[in-house]
């Protein structure tokens, strides 16, 4: 019987629940993990995974707002200024190196690598399933090592435990940084132990597959440059036939019910347990719902949201110049306001609400079913998606550009005809931004695509120059909070690169600070 995230968190947790039972003053210590005598069985070295897993889950609210933050298609929303001030420096690029989602979203990364590093170091591989375990580390391991590098530049590479006497560990270089991701990533690949589905709508596989690891093989080349790398690569995985687009309605593509379905290539799961609300507790999904005690709302949906995260018109603009203002994709990813007023949903009078210029996301809109258990709105059992075929497609797409024209056409053209879109033949680099800009809006890819592509200045530049607010008739005004040109929006030479956290850099002399911060 196949195992699933799900079965193997439940025997860690189990465990915990026995050890606690046993009476403290007759065993022995089990504060933590004798190496020795553990990851011995299939069944202990698949905890490794579990364990790597949960933790990845646990930073699914730093990599989503930080990264949505920083790009340009949302507002940081709320109740009013400063409600959501952390969300708001980021969005306006008035941020420093002591942000709390910065600090958290590196320590993050590193806390994945960790375990990574725990479980290739202590997990023998002496049977097919250690030997894959092993495997699907160092692919997580080169994925947060990659989100390090896209983010931050030339981070550490830390690819062991580490002895105390090696905790301050230097900046890596360019050269250092992608041969590791290249051999890490192409060894797990030929090792033949990942994981991969048995057939295009298998459910099952919960681990990193094969295909994964060949799609983020597939950005560390394009983000080097190494286009004709980059399209075999993920040539190889579109023409695996284990994915293909999700047919349903476009705007069930990600609902909380329809997880791992037959585009999704990476998805860790949340576990729908009534009993164990706090467990699966993820306010940030909450955070991003509409701001429900401003609103009249159709029972349809949940009323509990905070109004964060609401798109900016140029993302509306976008999908408008991709397919038309009565485009499906968009009529299933965002409602203007006048649309929302015909589905029983209005601004209550007198009311208004703050960062938001008209639009609302629907893509990630929260049904009244999609929280069960709580009581108070606040359980999401949504699962984290980290990577879908639509981008694959799209990244082969811009890969194939100047490689294979036909290849490129296809590959887009398949994203166009989901959308219900015209199709068009010679595409160039500026339609693959444009799709990609409105196929994976919200999907944390914006802000490191624009960043690749050299675009990140001049859309960003203005960012925080005036905040909306959108009264109850449905007009929009608009604030001016910072009056200093000179401290908002992204600067060239500085905002390519995040800041490493303060107290990494006080704490760890050996990291040398980006650029101007």
């Amino acid at each position: 019987m196949k195992k699933t995230f799900t079965n193997i968190l439940t025997g860690i947790l189990v465990l915990g629940a026995a050890v606690a039972c046993n009476d403290n003053l007759n065993i022995d210590q089990h504060g933590s993990l004798n190496y020795d005598t553990y990851y011995k069985t299939d069944d202990e070295a698949e905890t490794a995974t579990a364990y790597t897993m949960l933790t990845l889950r646990n930073l699914e609210s730093s990599i989503f707002l930080t990264k949505n933050m920083l790009s340009d298609d949302f507002w940081a929303g709320g109740a009013q200024r400063n409600d959501a001030a952390g969300m708001e420096r980021l969005n306006e690029y008035t941020f420093d190196s002591e942000h709390s989602n910065i600090k958290d979203l590196f320590s993050g990364y590193y806390s994945v690598i960790y375990y990574c590093n725990v479980a290739i170091a202590h997990v023998n591989p002496d049977t097919p399933v250690k030997k894959r375990v092993v495997e699907e580390s160092r692919v997580l391991r080169a994925w947060a090592h990659f989100e390090l590098a896209s983010l931050w530049g030339n981070p550490p590479i830390v690819d062991h435990e580490l002895e105390a006497s090696e905790y301050a560990q230097p900046n890596s270089t360019d050269e250092q940084l992608w041969s590791f991701l290249e051999t890490e990533l192409t060894e797990a690949i030929g090792s033949g132990a990942l994981a991969q589905k048995s057939h295009v709508n298998d459910k099952d596989t919960w681990q990193p597959t094969k295909q994964f690891a060949q799609a983020i093989l597939g950005k560390v080349y394009l983000w080097q440059g190494k286009k004709a790398q980059a399209a075999k690569v993920l040539d190889e995985v579109i023409g695996s036939g284990l994915y293909a687009l999700y047919d349903g309605e476009y705007e069930d593509l990600q609902r909380y019910d329809n997880a791992f379905n037959c585009e999704e290539l990476f998805t860790i799961r949340r576990v729908d347990d009534p009993a164990a609300v706090w467990v699966n507790i993820n306010t940030y999904r909450i955070g991003i719902h509409w701001k429900t005690d401003a609103m009249n709302l159709s029972s349809d949906f949940a009323s509990m949201g905070w109004g964060q995260c609401n798109p900016q018109k140029s993302l509306y603009d976008a999908f408008v110049q991709a397919e038309g203002e009565d485009g499906y994709r968009l009529s299933q990813s965002l409602k203007t306001y006048p649309q929302m007023v015909a589905l029983g949903n209005t601004i209550k009078d007198g009311m208004t609400l703050y960062g938001n210029e008209g639009f609302f996301m629907w893509k990630w809109r929260r049904l009244a079913g999609e929280a069960p258990g709580a009581g108070m709105g606040y359980a999401d059992t949504n699962s984290p998606r980290y990577m879908r075929y639509a981008e694959v497609l799209l990244l082969a797409a811009e890969a194939n550009l100047g490689v294979d024209q036909g290849k490129a056409d296809q590959y887009y053209n398949e994203v166009r005809i989901r959308a219900k879109a015209s199709t068009k033949s010679g595409v160039t680099l500026a339609d693959i931004q444009l799709e990609k800009r409105c196929e994976l809006c919200g999907e944390g890819t914006r802000f490191q695509d624009m960043l690749r592509w050299g675009i990140a200045a001049d859309c960003l530049k203005n960012q925080g120059a005036q905040i909306p607010t959108l009264d109850s008739n449905g007009n929009v005004s608009y604030q001016q909070y910072n009056k200093d040109s000179s401290k908002y929006g992204f600067k060239e030479g500085k905002h390519n690169l995040l800041p490493y956290p303060a107290l990494e850099t006080s704490q760890n002399t050996n990291i040398k600070q980006n650029p101007q911060w």
